[in-house]
């Protein structure tokens, strides 16, 4: 019989996540906080519904939803889920955070119709538009230098990558208090369906990709 500690399943109610995002403690022992367990589970949802899409469309539309901005060369061995943890453990962004940017590639994809998020652009995706989303939201900051660090990209290619994010925005990175609000709300929607938002994690698995992706980014590790 399988040990009952091979895997778990993390529960995380709306109440919960309500309070993380507007509760958090900015301790440096906080725990990762809740809404990185649900971002990273959307994301990887809307990256399924792409492979779908191309999987399906013919050759011609397959090409025009392709694009080659924010790809990488090599596909990071990272979980989303871990590499947001990765950017929390080092810059310890809190809830808000990752919700302005979550706003942020919503309004992202939705000005630039063609791009799809996929494997091979998400992780650069995601360390733009968090870095972006800190500039906005916290007082004091990191430079791009030490995100880059942190992503696991030079200076050069995340301020490239931000100069780029910016102009495809059009600068329109205000989010007022009730857009804010109602991205939380969604993600407390989110975590309601069946009464709870159960995420299942192989524990034995989960510290074999870390482990992986830790080592593949050692060269820019602090």
């Amino acid at each position: 019989m399988a040990s009952s500690h091979s895997s778990s399943s993390l529960t995380i109610s709306p109440r919960k996540l309500h309070y993380d995002l507007y509760s958090y403690s900015y301790k440096e022992d906080s725990n990762t906080p809740l809404v990185i367990n649900v971002l990273a589970s959307l994301i990887e949802r809307t990256m399924a519904r792409t492979q779908r899409i191309v999987k399906n469309c013919s050759k011609v539309l397959s090409k025009e939803i392709t694009t080659k901005i924010f790809d990488c060369r090599e596909v990071p061995d990272l979980t989303i889920q871990s590499y947001l943890e990765r950017i929390f453990r080092y810059t310890r962004a809190g809830p808000s955070v990752y919700v302005v940017a979550y706003v942020y590639i919503d309004r992202f994809c939705q000005n630039n119709v063609g791009f799809r998020i996929n494997s091979r652009n998400v992780h650069r995706l995601l360390i733009t538009t968090i870095m972006v989303a800190s500039k906005y939201v916290e007082d004091m900051n990191f430079r791009n230098s030490y995100f880059a660090k942190v992503g696991g990209l030079t200076a050069n290619e995340l301020n490239e990558l931000e100069l780029e994010f910016l102009f495809m925005m059009n600068f329109k990175l205000h989010v007022n208090v009730s857009v804010f609000e109602s991205y939380c709300c969604h993600l407390e929607r989110e975590v309601s369906i069946g009464g709870g938002y159960h995420i299942e994690k192989t524990l034995r698995c989960a510290e074999e990709i870390k482990e992986k992706g830790y080592t593949q980014i050692a060269r820019v590790m602090l």
